[in-house]
């Protein structure tokens, strides 16, 4: 907890990276013992064909695998820009980080506030420590970047879009 500041300000290097290159501004580190093991950022958000699995967080727990033994990994910390959406979260359950760091909320598809307890054994008996909204407002100002970008079709008028445009205060009315 020492580090949270300093690891974030990693994810959001990472994720301004991401955002110059037209990709959703999504960074993610994950640290063991005080060290930074893995860098990721969002990849192929952009284009005719987006893929909804190269967030950041599935990128970086990929080659965390290969690198922290699966008995270490409860003592891991995962750092996003952007709370982990459902996809993602269940692969930090899976995988036993054993905390999450994020810094802006995903008002349409966050996932770190189920209610594990209502799901099966495999999920439900895992519960990763949250550090929610840490570095927010600096996270918040790469998404509004991105969503006013006229050229970055990704999300576009989505629920997320609108909350973020409208500065990320209150959801705003369905039109």
């Amino acid at each position: 907890m020492n580090n949270d500041h300093e690891f974030m300000g990693e994810a959001l290097i990472l994720a301004e990276k991401a955002l110059k290159e037209g990709e959703f501004p999504v960074g993610c580190v994950i640290s063991l013992d005080g060290k930074i093991q893995v860098r990721s950022r969002r990849k192929a958000s952009n284009g005719n064909l987006p893929s909804e699995i190269t967030h950041a967080e599935i990128l970086a727990i990929r080659e965390m695998e290969n690198l922290v033994p699966t008995d270490m990994r409860h003592k891991a910390t995962l750092y996003a820009t952007m709370e982990p959406c459902l996809m993602c979260y269940a692969a930090i359950l899976l995988s036993g980080i054993g905390r999450v760091v994020w810094a802006y909320e995903d008002a349409m598809g966050g996932g770190t506030a189920c209610d594990l307890s209502t799901l099966p054994p495999l999920y439900s008996q895992r519960q990763p420590e949250i550090t929610p909204a840490f570095r927010r407002e600096e996270s918040l100002v790469l998404f509004m970047e991105f969503f006013r970008n006229p050229r970055n079709a990704y999300w576009k008028n989505s629920l997320l879009a609108r909350y973020t445009l409208a500065g990320g205060k209150s959801l705003p009315q369905t039109p």
